[in-house]
């Protein structure tokens, strides 16, 4: 296991997802990859538009520093990759660019509506990628 990334927001879910990360990292000498996906709205034409106000880069700039300081404390270090897109693609993406041997992620349990509408981040990543998936609970 050479390569391990982790998608964070500093959800409860996400927090247990980087320390199962910084874990197995120690384990096998592992390098973490760290990243936080800030969304973008879409249009009804399916095309990418603006980024959500409410949830702009610049915040998980700061949840990808808290991350690292985090796993600091571990006595790890890792990159730090913030990403811009819808999150499970951009995930996706950023775990095959970088041959990601496992990914890690936190879930929550959906809502009502959530699970009308689709998967959650976690479910979709783990339909897409190539890899291992490790959904932390």
């Amino acid at each position: 296991m050479k390569k391990i990334v982790v998608a964070y927001d500093e959800s409860d879910a996400a927090k247990r997802a980087l320390e199962r990360a910084a874990e197995i990292a120690k384990a096998f000498g592992s390098e973490l990859i760290v990243t936080s996906i800030a969304p973008v709205m879409t249009s009804i034409g399916r095309s990418a538009g603006p980024v959500d106000p409410t949830d702009p880069p610049s915040e998980h700039i700061e949840e990808l520093k808290h991350a690292e300081s985090y796993l600091e404390g571990q006595g790890l270090r890792a990159e730090l990759v913030p990403g811009l897109g819808e999150p499970a693609k951009t995930i996706t993406q950023l775990a095959k660019e970088r041959d990601a041997d496992l990914i890690v992620l936190g879930t929550r349990e959906p809502s009502a509506i959530a699970r009308l509408f689709g998967q959650s981040v976690s479910d979709s990543v783990a339909h897409m990628v190539h890899c291992d998936v490790l959904i932390v609970h």
